[in-house]
């Protein structure tokens, strides 16, 4: 294994997941477990049905029922018929759904301090790099 490559992924992670993981914050702003703020954000991008949720949560239906069960009590999703599978139920989300999956995302998407000051320069070689790992 490439000893700078694994040097780069810690540096990476750690940024990213334990010096600026922002996943408290959102929980905290929108009282509830980011499970579900993440199940806002996935709705808020287009309804889903039960079974399309529970596979972009990589849980299984019984636990996305119970999680959209929660947000349906808070008033930030609605369930109705799927318009062409009457067996199925598609997950909307209500306008305050949409506005808490936008603060989560305002939370998530904000950079750290010490991104904002970097170069111009650097910001966009490391936004070229990032982009050719992710493909």
């Amino acid at each position: 294994m490439n000893e700078t490559a694994t040097r780069a992924w810690a540096r990476m992670r750690e940024l990213v997941v334990e010096r600026h993981d922002r996943r408290k914050e959102v929980v905290d702003t929108l009282g509830m477990s980011f499970v579900k703020a993440k199940a806002l954000r996935f709705l808020a991008a287009h309804p889903m049905t039960m079974r399309e949720l529970a596979e972009q949560l990589l849980t299984d239906r019984p636990y996305a029922t119970v999680l959209v069960d929660d947000l349906e009590r808070r008033g930030l999703v609605a369930r109705a018929v799927h318009p062409d599978d009457r067996r199925s139920k598609i997950v909307t989300p209500t306008a305050a759904g949409r506005a808490a999956a936008a603060a989560a995302s305002e939370i998530l998407g904000r950079p750290p301090a010490g991104l904002l000051e970097l170069s111009e320069r650097d910001l966009s070689t490391l936004d070229e790099i990032l982009a050719r790992i992710s493909d």
